[in-house]
């Protein structure tokens, strides 16, 4: 977990909004490019990892990409979802992940928290912004992808960082969600939480075409914690075996494989959380 110098700040207003709170930025492939393919359910495996890598953070070891790294060539995921990340840190897990999948392409996406005192990116130490990632294998065939991201309206009001979520659609697959919830204060958390679940993606779903939805991150909240992670996360998700606040959850339209933990070997202060989903496509009614 990443905290700088807390002070009291001025509430300032979000300048990314859309109509129903939340940021919607779009970055689609070029027409043609590979992406998920004939619509029959596949295995899928998604690795969550948070990485502590804001080199502020007394979990920073400076080791955890390169660790990162051999888990992404070890376990050959199709979903990666990152926090704690420097925007550099996406490019070498990005090749690693081409590397062990053929055929298709590896896309990756990045979004920076926001700092309170500058109004600008949240930075790592060494200058870069800092925030949440996602990387995916989309096999040929795939028409697409889009990204869309945006800052919590909720956050916490000492601490500086304002955190962000991040999803990527592939039409006619899936869509895919990270986040890096409030640390330092639970209401901020639930509050974003619900957002996440109750504004955010249901605004995705409504701007593109409801799909099976996956969900890796840090929540910083907990199933039976105080305020509890039921609380916001809607009954017809499933929440898969986490590592206490870093948690994996799933619509009920995808089936669940086994569920490992990713001992990351001392880089970083959580292990990472391995998942093998079956992703039941809906069936392509366009014509």
């Amino acid at each position: 977990m990443t905290r700088r110098a807390a002070r009291p700040a001025r509430r300032r207003h979000l300048r990314w909004v859309l109509a129903a709170g939340c940021l919607l930025v779009a970055a689609a492939l070029p027409a043609g490019s590979p992406a998920v393919g004939d619509g029959q359910p596949g295995p899928l495996r998604m690795l969550q990892m948070n990485l502590c890598n804001s080199g502020l953070a007394g979990c920073y070891t400076g080791r955890a990409v390169d660790r990162a790294g051999e888990v992404i060539r070890a376990e050959a995921p199709h979903l990666v979802t990152l926090n704690e990340i420097c925007r550099e840190d996406i490019g070498p897990l990005e090749r690693d992940l081409a590397d062990v999948h053929h055929g298709g392409a590896v896309v990756a996406s990045f979004q920076a928290a926001s700092d309170r005192r500058t109004g600008g990116p949240s930075r790592c130490r060494n200058g870069q912004e800092y925030g949440i990632g996602l990387l995916a294998h989309l096999p040929s065939g795939q028409r697409g992808h889009t990204t869309y991201r945006g800052l919590f309206p909720a956050q916490d009001p000492i601490d500086p960082e304002e955190r962000a979520w991040l999803c990527l659609h592939a039409p006619g697959a899936f869509h895919a969600c990270t986040t890096h919830l409030a640390a330092f204060d639970s209401a901020a958390a639930l509050a974003q939480c619900v957002h996440l679940f109750g504004t955010a993606i249901p605004a995705l779903h409504s701007a593109t075409r409801r799909q099976p939805t996956l969900v890796g991150g840090d929540l910083n909240l907990r199933f039976g914690g105080t305020p509890d992670l039921r609380d916001c996360v809607p009954p017809d998700y499933q929440r898969l075996d986490g590592t206490g606040v870093q948690q994996i959850l799933t619509t009920a339209d995808v089936s669940v494989g086994p569920v490992r933990r990713i001992d990351m070997a001392g880089t970083t202060d959580h292990p990472g959380v391995l998942v093998s989903l079956t992703v039941n496509r809906p069936p392509d009614r366009s014509t």
